[in-house]
């Protein structure tokens, strides 16, 4: 009798392949300020403190604002502490300054995006990230994602002005499996990864090297824990090339 695979044991829900999200500082985002009161204000603070966060890969500074408010955000390249910042449509495009996409000049670079007005921060936020702000349109503001897709965004959106930092950190190689290990695990990930063709028939449908005991890898939807692995209600087998749109 085989023991349950990978899926089953990690849908249980066991401290194993749960994240220590105990050790997270805070969410990256920005303070709640109505939409159009930020898009006609400017707001001074202060750059507190740069921290780690564990399973981030960019440092959170603490901004504290003169009224009062105070939040974590991604910091970006450039920032230290002890830098005076402004948040509002008013505010001048420079590193750091958090305005409304309506009043960022057209080619600059941001970070930090909201996707639709009030939501505190969802696009371009990991390490070395940004958009382009490429026009401002009666349809609204258009930018040009990480991924190299254009889209039109609400121009009451806030954006950091600036390319998230720690944009190199990627260059540098584990060297060993260890490193890997607990990068992984900060992140809740399971590491190292097996293929189910390298394991034996009695711990994962996929298992046997045997040539007769290949199987087609596509499963359907509704299928049980222990039968769902693979590609899960795939249209077609394999993977899509991807398009780059420039």
């Amino acid at each position: 009798m085989g023991k349950r695979i990978r899926v089953q044991r990690r849908g249980r829900g066991g401290s194993t392949y749960r994240a220590s999200t105990h050790k997270r500082v805070a969410a990256a985002k920005y303070p709640i300020i109505a939409p159009k009161e930020a898009y006609e204000a400017s707001i001074g603070g202060i750059i507190d403190s740069l921290v780690h966060d564990p399973g981030r890969g960019a440092p959170l500074a603490l901004v504290k604002f003169e009224n009062g408010d105070k939040c974590y955000t991604v910091s970006p390249e450039g920032t230290y502490e002890g830098q005076q910042i402004h948040f509002g449509g008013n505010a001048s495009a420079e590193v750091g300054n958090i305005l409304s996409l309506g009043k960022v000049p057209e080619g600059t670079l941001v970070c930090n995006l909201e996707l639709r007005p009030g939501d505190r921060g969802k696009l371009a936020k990991s390490s070395g990230a940004y958009a382009t702000v490429v026009a401002h349109t009666p349809q609204g503001t258009m930018i040009r994602l990480p991924s190299g897709h254009t889209r039109y965004i609400n121009d009451y959106c806030m954006a950091t002005i600036g390319v998230i930092s720690a944009s190199g950190r990627t260059d540098k190689p584990f060297l060993k499996a260890g490193e890997k290990f607990h990068q992984m695990k900060a992140k809740g990930h399971k590491y190292p990864r097996c293929s189910g063709r390298k394991m034996v028939p009695a711990v994962h449908p996929y298992g046997s090297s045997k040539r007769s005991a290949r199987r087609c890898t596509t499963t359907s939807h509704g299928a049980p824990p222990g039968q769902k692995v693979g590609l899960i209600a795939a249209r077609s087998p394999g993977q899509k090339k991807k398009r780059i749109i420039r």
